[in-house]
């Protein structure tokens, strides 16, 4: 949370002044370059999903999400859904009505805060519509108006995201009740007194406290309290009724009833199917209980690499993409024990775990994080570290060998043309993941942003592309037929050819099947393959 409070940001002497508001569409697979702002601006999704990259920060967004960006701050919109992406963007000024005169404001509003409180959404969206509404070539007049509802929609923002020293607001209040629930789940709680601690009005706390979590506060709290007994159930031989008790529960009937409609089991049922199982975090912080020996392991994701450098047998494996979409029943023939899950679409993990317990995973992670993440998994921790170490020795033994093929601080980057003719720069994965080391090659500025950013690609344009190009470029070679069109086309336009890298015969065109993947299985390989380059061409 934001630590400003309304003393240190000097309001009496701020003068808000609108200046635009436009609304953009984006159609699916449209390029969504970077962009600076030139002033305040904010941005709010109308439509769509996806991650807004701002500076070397991001955050994920959905309709309605909105975000305040200082002057001169770059950011992109990357959208991950499968329908066009609609945002508007309000920009404006601040003025800092001094002695000697006005001067430009340019300080971050809400430090530390990335996405906007916009509680309650009715009136935000209200807001918003009489904002855009009135946006023609008007007169003066109009022109005065449109200030006016400017000054309302600015005055919602600072009154939900500043933090007062005399008073939290509304939703900062109830986000404290929650965390006492969690605090206190043992004790006698009841709304009553949740919306006595909030201090705010019953409905208002019931709708702030939906919300923030998706249920009813009592709903939540017995959801809690299961969560907690869990650990009882699992570890202990206590009775029903003390472990009851001991979470918030004064009757063990309605405890075991409320168990069997949150878990479908009954307490003592799960259990005994837990005392065989074990129970683990998945890369999206999903606690699932999975078998202590999986024997019918399901993959869904990109590359079984990580899987087969373990030892891990699968039962089946599936690519998910816009043409291969999951088919539930084909995975229910194979009648997985789990599910490896290499995605972040929330409604097909609901849909997957419902055939298996299913474990989300990322094969654009780092490789330490997956490999040790799989070891916690299947008990091959002591495997994923040796691995790893064997791996950054004989990398770090590479590079000492290659010492004379490059020179001191010499830069690279990886491009790439994918989703058919849109362009890529590589960050912290692929080729680029071995290319960056102390050892090895330097990113460029611009590369080095990203990296710092924790993004593994950033999507460009081919104007655009010098200021991403290293002392080596390496382009992959696609094998989307429309995609490799466009790398071809690009590769014999001026613009590459005028690149430093390219006049000095430092370029390279590498097929993406062998250079380009992530899983460990191809990170050893390129152990391999990367000296040859290197030294056929230093």
């Amino acid at each position: 949370m934001s630590n400003l409070t309304h003393q240190t940001l000097p309001l009496r002497s701020l003068s808000f002044h609108f200046v635009d508001m436009k609304l953009y569409s984006h159609t699916e697979g449209e390029v969504l370059a970077e962009k600076v702002t030139s002033c305040y601006t904010m941005l709010i999704s109308r439509s769509g999903r996806g991650r807004l990259f701002m500076g070397n920060e991001s955050s994920l967004f959905s309709s309605y999400s909105s975000f305040l960006l200082s002057p001169n701050t770059a950011y992109q919109f990357e959208n991950i859904g499968d329908g066009k992406l609609e945002y508007y963007l309000i920009s404006f000024h601040i003025l800092h009505l001094l002695n000697q005169g006005p001067v430009l404001y340019t300080e971050q509003l809400f430090p530390n805060r990335q996405e906007l409180r916009v509680y309650p959404l009715a009136q935000w969206m209200d807001l918003l519509s009489q904002l855009y509404t009135g946006i023609t070539d008007c007169d003066n007049i109009e022109a005065h108006r449109q200030q006016t509802h400017f000054q309302k929609l600015i005055g919602f923002v600072l009154e939900h995201n500043l933090q007062f020293d005399s008073m939290s607001s509304s939703t900062q209040t109830v986000e404290q009740t929650i965390q006492y629930m969690q605090n206190h789940f043992q004790n006698r709680i009841t709304v009553k007194q949740l919306v006595d601690m909030a201090n705010v009005p019953a409905w208002q706390f019931t709708s702030i406290f939906k919300e923030l979590t998706g249920k009813k506060p009592l709903d939540y709290l017995n959801e809690l309290r299961i969560s907690r007994s869990k650990d009882w159930l699992i570890h202990t031989d206590n009775t029903l009724r003390d472990i009851a008790d001991r979470v918030g529960f004064t009757d063990e009937y309605y405890f075991s009833r409320r168990f069997r409609l949150i878990t479908g089991f009954s307490p003592r049922q799960y259990a005994l199917s837990m005392r065989q199982n074990i129970l683990v975090k998945d890369w999206d912080g999903h606690e699932v209980s999975i078998p202590a020996q999986p024997n019918r392991i399901f993959y869904c994701g990109e590359s079984i690499g990580d899987m087969n450098t373990l030892g891990i047998q699968l039962v089946g494996s599936h690519m998910i993409s816009k043409g291969e979409p999951f088919r539930s029943e084909e995975a229910s023939a194979l009648a997985p024990d789990l599910i490896i899950f290499d995605h972040s679409d929330e409604s097909l993990y609901a849909q997957m775990s419902e055939l298996a317990p299913t474990l989300t995973y990322n094969s654009r992670g780092s490789l330490d994080e997956r490999l040790l993440m799989l070891g916690e998994w299947f008990g091959k921790k002591k495997e994923a570290q040796q691995w790893l170490l064997h791996y950054n020795s004989s990398t770090l033994l590479m590079w000492q060998q290659l010492q004379a093929c490059i020179r001191p601080n010499e830069t690279a980057s990886v491009f790439i043309y994918h989703r058919g003719k849109r362009l890529f720069v590589m960050g912290n994965i692929g080729l680029s993941s071995i290319l960056y080391h102390p050892d090895g090659f330097r990113p460029t500025g611009k590369v080095q942003d990203i990296l710092k950013s924790g993004r593994p690609y950033k999507e460009i344009t081919e104007k655009t592309i010098q200021q991403y190009a290293g002392d080596r470029v390496f382009m992959m070679l696609p094998e989307n037929e429309e995609s490799k069109a466009a790398m071809e086309k690009l590769v014999n336009s001026p613009i590459w050819r005028n690149l430093p890298a390219v006049k000095n015969g430092f370029s390279y065109v590498l097929d993406e099947r062998d250079w380009n993947q992530e899983d460990a299985s191809a990170r050893d390989k390129l152990l391999l393959l990367l000296p040859e380059l290197l030294n056929q061409t230093s």
